[in-house]
């Protein structure tokens, strides 16, 4: 039996903020695939998690705006780092190396496949 989205992503939100922001906004009214949409759009993917894990939608609908949001985040990440190449007149392959990892994420996503939290070591300053 393959694994649900919960089993399958609910561990990469490492910290309860997500979760219990998104708790208060749905316990005061607010609608929780608009919201997770929301963040899709804006390139947070955890917080759209949040949102996903606590509607009821179907598995492959929460997986595609889970990615949509790894996209998003690769697009603005890849948009930050031509800022910056224009305004520092030099390369940053870090933020660009960033993106190609949250497109590797939203192409896995996509597969139903589980994703790996960044190791320590592997943390980079996200700036966006």
């Amino acid at each position: 039996m393959p694994n649900t989205f919960a089993e399958l992503y609910a561990p990469l939100l490492k910290k309860d903020v997500f979760t219990l922001q998104a708790q208060e906004n749905i316990a005061q009214g607010a609608d929780g695939l608009t919201c997770a949409l929301a963040y899709a759009e804006q390139g947070k993917p955890e917080f759209t998690l949040a949102y996903l894990l606590l509607i009821a939608i179907s598995d492959k609908e929460k997986q595609e705006i889970l990615a949509v949001s790894y996209d998003q985040r690769a697009n603005i990440s890849d948009e930050k780092a031509e800022q910056f190449d224009q305004q520092f007149h030099r390369p940053f392959p870090l933020i660009k190396l960033e993106a190609q990892k949250d497109r590797l994420a939203a192409q896995q996503v996509r597969q139903g496949k589980r994703l790996r939290r960044d190791s320590a070591a592997n943390k980079i300053l996200r700036l966006n």
